[in-house]
């Protein structure tokens, strides 16, 4: 790898192990794509010949071996982080008349996949609120390290007993997914922040905290990123408006929500007005606690209304950059100068070269900093 840079593959069951010296020599690419709303994933690729030790240390033990862990981390100038540490979910072999011109390619997601394997649907969850359960479910995969992270939701739905008791739809994964998805919280698997253990975390998704270093664009030598885009956007941009009904009464009362929470603060100060008010009807039959959560949700998913892309050479700008924070970016203009959410990064590593793409999102134009932190 490059100077500065260095890569360290663990393979095995449930606790991988350092790779044996023929799989770190036949690797010939790694690509890691970690996004917000989506899992994370993983491709290596090695080359390989009929008589390769691949054949039998990976295609085999895919095969035997239930789910099969691979931990990357990479190490630079000193100071490790770990990439992504998953489970193998299909193996493919392309041949080739010429020699040497053979690979293997190993696939496979984080560690979220391992609890979308077993259904558990009708499993009661008596008087427990949406975040017992959450953790409940995580304590099951202690083995991989997994660390529970789950933040009590804004307006918790504590069911009674003799009036209803919660049960399980689906896999592990999918009943978080959809409990998430009802409160308007995320849920993800992230590596780290040592090598084997991971965060799984369900809550809000967070946009505060510390920037990391900030992508310069149009700065010569300062400039560390590759190059930058951005694109502005608000036909999504809507007002959801929920109904409440009055226990009493019966009459359902309009209220409209916003999308700016204390853990989701406005990244710009010109948010667009909305362009439509969207009635959420279907919120009257539930409870208010219920239905301010789902529109909540709903706020919060047609607020990012600018976007932005780009690339970056690691060994340039010091370290890798991390989805789900926050980047200042500098030298843009003052329409997108400030800080931004870092959506997705995918990261590419080869013989020569550590570099990565990115998407970054914003709720709006022109900075709320006066400075953007280096």
């Amino acid at each position: 790898m490059l100077r500065g840079i260095h890569l360290t593959l663990l393979v095995g069951p449930a606790v991988p192990l350092p790779a044996p010296k023929p799989i770190m020599d036949a690797l010939q690419g790694v690509t890691v794509t970690s996004a917000a709303g989506s899992q994370s994933g993983f491709q290596l690729t090695f080359a390989v010949n009929p008589h390769s030790p691949l054949h039998t240390l990976l295609l085999l033990a895919g095969g035997q071996v239930p789910w099969l862990r691979v931990m990357l981390v990479v190490t630079i100038n000193g100071q490790p982080s770990v990439l992504m540490d998953g489970l193998v979910t299909h193996q493919e072999v392309t041949g080739s008349n010429d020699p040497g011109a053979s690979t293997l390619t190993v696939s496979g997601k984080d560690l979220s996949i391992a609890m979308d394997q077993q259904e558990f649907s009708g499993l009661p969850y008596p008087a427990m609120p949406a975040e017992a359960r959450v953790a409940l479910m995580i304590a099951k995969y202690a083995i991989f390290g997994m660390i529970p992270v789950v933040i009590p939701a804004l307006f918790s739905d504590l069911p009674i007993p003799t009036d209803r008791i919660p049960v399980q739809q689906g896999t592990d994964l999918q009943y978080i997914l959809k409990l998430a998805k009802d409160v308007g919280y995320v849920f993800y698997v992230e590596p780290g922040p040592a090598p084997g253990t991971n965060i799984a975390y369900w809550g809000p998704e967070v946009k505060v905290g510390p920037p990391q270093p900030a992508l310069n664009i149009g700065m010569d030598a300062h400039s560390n990123c590759e190059g930058l885009s951005f694109k502005f956007n608000n036909e999504g941009r809507t007002l959801p408006i929920v109904y409440i009904q009055n226990a009493l009464s019966k009459v359902a009362i309009p209220l409209p929500i916003p999308d700016v929470s204390l853990l989701n603060p406005p990244l710009a100060l010109m948010p667009p007005l909305p362009k439509s008010i969207q009635f959420m009807n279907d919120t009257a039959k539930l409870s208010p606690l219920a239905a301010l959560s789902k529109g909540l949700a709903k706020a919060a998913g047609s607020s990012e209304v600018v976007t932005a892309s780009g690339s970056l050479d690691v060994l340039r700008y010091g370290r890798p950059l991390k989805a789900r924070s926050l980047v200042g970016v500098r030298g843009a203009g003052i329409s997108f100068d400030g800080l931004y959410y870092v959506k997705s990064v995918t990261s590419t590593l080869k013989a020569g070269e550590f570099k990565q793409s990115f998407s970054l999102t914003r709720n709006g134009l022109v900075s709320t900093l006066p400075r953007v932190p280096v």
